[in-house]
C-alpha cells in the first residue's frame, strides 16, 4: 500500500515538472530583459483599465483582513485612486482606524494584475465630491452630500504582472517586478538569468 502511495507521487512529481517545462506560462519565469518604470507603470495602467473593478482590502482593529470589491475611478497621472463610498461604511471606520491599504485589479483576458499599496485618506470636500461622481451611482446615495464620501489612495508600491506582455516574476522567489511610486526610482527585482 506505501509502496502504491510512493509511486502516485513520484508520478504526480513527475507530471507537475513536465508541465513547467512544456506549459512556461503557467509558472513564473525569468524575463529576458529588464523593463524600464515606465514600461510597467504604463502596463499597469493597461492592466487597471481592462480589469474595471478592484479589491479594496483594509484591516480591521484585530488584524483581520477585509476585501471587497470596488469601482474606482482610473488613476490619475500620479497614479492617485480615487472611490466613492457610503461615509457609515466598514470599509470607512477601517480607514479611520489604519489608513494602510491594498488594491489589487486582476484582468482575467489579459492574465495580468496589479497590486498597490499606499495610503488611503477620505475626502469629504463638496468640489471633489462634486468632480468624483459617477451617474449609475444615484440609486445607491440618494443623499450626495451627507452618504457619498470620498476615498483617495495615495499609492507607495506597484506590483504588476503580465504574461502577454512578458512581465512574470522572479524564478526562484516568484516576487513580481515593482516599483516604489513617488521615489522618482523603482526597486530592482527583476534579474536577468543567463539563457539556457
Amino acid at each position: 500500500m506505501m509502496n502504491s502511495i510512493n509511486i502516485k507521487r513520484t508520478v504526480f512529481a513527475g507530471a507537475l515538472l513536465l508541465c513547467t517545462a512544456v506549459t512556461p506560462g503557467v509558472f513564473p519565469q525569468q524575463p529576458s530583459q529588464r523593463l524600464s518604470r515606465d514600461t510597467l507603470i504604463a502596463t499597469a495602467r493597461e492592466t487597471i483599465g481592462a480589469a474595471r473593478y478592484c479589491a479594496l482590502i483594509t484591516v480591521d482593529s484585530k488584524g483581520r483582513a477585509h476585501a471587497r470589491t470596488m469601482d474606482p475611478f482610473p488613476p490619475d497621472e500620479n497614479m492617485l485612486i480615487w472611490f466613492g463610498t457610503n461615509p457609515k461604511s466598514r470599509k470607512v471606520a477601517e480607514i479611520r482606524r489604519n489608513n494602510r491599504v491594498i488594491l489589487y485589479y486582476f484582468d482575467r483576458e489579459g492574465a495580468a494584475y496589479v497590486t498597490i499599496s499606499g495610503i488611503a485618506r477620505l475626502v469629504n470636500d463638496p468640489l471633489e465630491k462634486a468632480r468624483r461622481w459617477k451617474d449609475e451611482w444615484k440609486a445607491f446615495y440618494p443623499d450626495r452630500e451627507k452618504g457619498y464620501l470620498l476615498i483617495a489612495v495615495t499609492p507607495q508600491e506597484l506590483e504588476i504582472v503580465s504574461e502577454k506582455k512578458g512581465i512574470v516574476g522572479d524564478a526562484i522567489r516568484w516576487t513580481p517586478p515593482t516599483i516604489k511610486l513617488g521615489s522618482g526610482r523603482p526597486r530592482d527585482t527583476q534579474k536577468t538569468l543567463p539563457k539556457r
